[in-house]
């Protein structure tokens, strides 16, 4: 199943709306260690986890780039009622994405 890419003020109105922990993907789409990334969380995805997966092409999110301080993609951005508790860059398997997702 493919995570669903969002504009910047639609994931703005979706991350408000859920209230509860929510994972945004930040990619480009040249980078390749931003495509493996992205398929690991597939796989998570896949899994059952039941957190709302959302992805977003940093190229044209420059309020959350700034606002969340991101400093390098890929990022996977874990957020608690509309606020980031966790970033990690590094996507080390599909099983250390489910774990942090589930």
């Amino acid at each position: 199943m493919a995570i669903q890419e969002l504009e910047e003020a639609t994931l703005l109105d979706r991350i408000q709306q859920n209230g509860g922990q929510t994972g945004v993907f930040l990619f480009t789409p040249l980078c390749g260690t931003c495509m493996v990334g992205e398929r690991m969380l597939e796989i998570a995805e896949a899994t059952g986890v039941k957190t709302p997966l959302y992805k977003i092409n940093i190229n044209y999110a420059p309020k959350l780039r700034d606002q969340w301080q991101i400093a390098s993609v890929p990022c996977l951005v874990v957020l608690e009622g509309g606020s980031p508790v966790r970033k990690e860059y590094a996507m080390q398997s599909a099983q250390h994405l489910y774990s942090i997702l589930r």
